[in-house]
């Protein structure tokens, strides 16, 4: 999912070039058949376009009913839709000569300063990053288990690295590889929406630059 374009894009056209029928879906729906018009017209005939709104259980379910009904199984899910959440000042960014190393780091502060990060964009990058995930791969669960040879691929990001998590309890808790739980990252993501709400981030501790995505990826 997430595949009219960079990574989710290369994604599909290196697995449709191995030889496998590939379902690209995309929120924008005629991107989305643009990039697979753009992937049959390089010789690859084997892709298929399906709308998908992560954010939509109606969409969800209809992929779902859509791969069912036409290849009955599901052997590889790559989990790739994403967004940051935030509104970047790109002149000011270029003018501060800043790159995306610097989102943590001595030039952090200045970062800060040319994005906006509210409470709406933070609330609907984690329902798309992490709860969209979640509700997609649950979805098409039953359809993995019918391959013999099943995969299921979550693209992470830099920022997803528990390095990057300045929150100490939330890294102790993501970091706790055995007695990791899906209730326990719930937990996590609940509290870090909780802060956000009430404007605690930097008070508590949480990421100061792209928080919402720094915590999505590093809960997915």
């Amino acid at each position: 999912m997430g595949a009219n374009k960079g990574i989710g894009l290369e994604i599909c056209r290196q697995l449709a070039s191995s030889g496998v029928i590939v379902v690209l879906t995309a929120r924008d729906e005629k991107r989305g058949i643009e990039a697979v018009e753009k992937l049959q017209t390089s010789g690859l005939s084997d892709v298929f376009f399906h709308h998908l709104d992560v954010m939509h259980p109606t969409s969800v379910a209809s992929l779902a009913d859509f791969i069912k009904t036409q290849f009955g199984k599901l052997d590889i899910l790559v989990n790739n839709a994403a967004i940051t959440g935030v509104v970047i000042d790109e002149e000011a960014r270029k003018d501060l000569k800043l790159g995306p190393d610097d989102v943590v780091g001595d030039k952090a502060k200045l970062l800060k300063e040319v994005i906006k990060e509210g409470y709406e964009g933070i609330e609907a990058c984690i329902r798309t990053n992490y709860y969209g995930v979640k509700k997609v791969t649950k979805e098409l669960l039953s359809l993995l288990h019918q391959s013999n040879s099943a995969r299921l691929v979550n693209v992470s990001a830099t920022l997803g690295q528990l390095q990057f998590m300045s929150h100490e309890r939330a890294k102790e808790k993501l970091g706790d590889v055995n007695g990791l739980t899906e209730e326990k990252v719930d937990e996590v993501v609940k509290e870090y929406l909780k802060d956000a709400k009430e404007r605690l981030l930097e008070t508590k501790g949480w990421p100061t630059n792209l928080s919402a995505y720094t915590v999505s990826k590093a809960s997915s």
